[in-house]
């Protein structure tokens, strides 16, 4: 039986363009769907980059205006890869024109422009997902399952921290190609928004709500040269952002992230402790997870080195033999893997908008404390409508 065309129009070439790209590419290759992706289109503004990027990885036809993109009639779904401060406005009228619609993250500048993105997807009724991509290593898949099986018992500590090092130098300018996540206008946060986003998002899926936050953050290099105006501007995003946290669960939490680490480049850890189990995984191992079990015997009691790449593990009886790890870009081939299963079976996959509005709101507490110095209610997402 010939398989269902899904059609993409993807929006943005950097290098989540690429990503994306990538996964879209591959999916069928591993995955057994019902659906035949199509990279049907990709739009950007710079046309001689655009046409060199729709060559190399086999797009039909390239469009420099969204709008135009948008209105299509060959495109099924709209996958927004562009800077931060576009996203509303593509994800909202994408929606309007009944397309599915794929974001990255996060999802909106601050959670009141999230909530109009939420309110357009559901309005329209239009398939919708979160590039959170670090729900689907298989080992943070994994340390889900364990979770809902129980292992761990009462939760008493979630802890996770995301390093890098890249925006040391004071000469390195802010805005522009490549350089958008230090102009705050594009960005929307620095760190807290960008990083922490990823720690928060996998938080919340492995450990329920947040409640309250306190908060400390730290712009260390004040001003930078704009690169495209060549002016010199204040710098408004984060460098560094650290908080404590509630959850719903009464568990207590830190998260700590930065740019200013030197010799990290992208250092993202996490580690949960229980009454009766601890877990904990590093993205610089991601194939494997840490995990302790206070319920084995005494002499042989210790912390498990669990490589995750065997036939009963999450995603990996798709790949290779075991023992054959998978690597970052995996994470991204599993994620429209579940998107496109999630349009078979009608149970939508997550994260889905409601999603990245509910890590939005964390990140405007965790934002408001650092200028409050008190703790901040996290607003919670109030359930869907019938």
């Amino acid at each position: 039986m010939a398989k269902k065309p899904l059609r993409i129009g993807l929006i943005g070439y950097g290098f989540m363009g690429r990503a994306h790209s990538n996964a879209f590419a591959q999916v069928n290759h591993f995955f057994p769907l019902e659906h035949q992706v199509v990279l049907k289109a990709v739009c950007a503004r710079d046309e001689a980059k655009l046409k060199e990027f729709a060559g190399k990885w086999n797009y039909e036809s390239i469009e420099t205006d969204w709008r135009k993109l948008i209105a299509r009639d060959d495109i099924d779904v709209i996958d927004i890869a562009t800077p931060n401060n576009s996203h509303a406005e593509i994800a909202i009228a994408a929606a309007k024109a009944g397309k599915a619609v794929l974001c990255e993250k996060p999802l909106g500048l601050n959670g009141r422009q999230a909530e109009k993105m939420v309110a357009a997807i559901e309005k329209a009724g239009v398939p919708n997902m979160v590039w959170y991509n670090y729900r689907r290593c298989p080992a943070v898949t994994l340390a889900h399952q364990l979770i809902q099986e129980g292992r761990l018992g009462r939760i008493f500590h979630y802890r996770a921290k995301f390093l890098q090092d890249w925006t040391i130098n004071p000469d390195l300018p802010q805005g522009g190609a490549g350089l958008w996540r230090l102009d705050v206008k594009t960005a929307g946060s620095g760190v807290t928004g960008d990083l922490l986003a990823h720690c928060i998002d996998t938080a919340l899926w492995l450990n329920g709500s947040i409640d309250t936050v306190t908060a400390m953050t730290e712009t260390f290099v004040k001003e930078r040269k704009h690169q495209e105006t060549g002016k010199i501007q204040k710098v408004g995003i984060d460098d560094a952002s650290a908080f404590l946290a509630r959850f719903s669960n009464g568990s207590l939490a830190t998260f700590e992230s930065t740019r200013y680490a030197r010799g990290h480049k992208a250092l993202y850890t996490f580690e949960i402790n229980g009454e009766n189990a601890s877990i904990a995984w590093d993205l610089h191992d991601l194939h494997r997870l840490q995990y302790f079990d206070h319920r084995d015997q005494g002499k042989v009691r210790g912390w498990r080195n669990l490589h995750v790449s065997d036939n009963d593990h999450p995603y990996c009886s798709n790949w290779w033999v075991p023992g054959l790890q998978l690597g970052y870009e995996h994470s991204f081939v599993h994620q429209v893997a579940d998107f496109i299963q999630g349009l078979e079976t009608g149970k939508p996959a997550l994260p889905n908008f409601r999603d990245g509005l509910a890590t939005d709101y964390v990140t405007d507490a965790v934002l408001k404390s650092a200028k409050t110095h008190k703790w901040e209610k996290v607003k919670h997402v109030k359930a869907a409508r019938a």
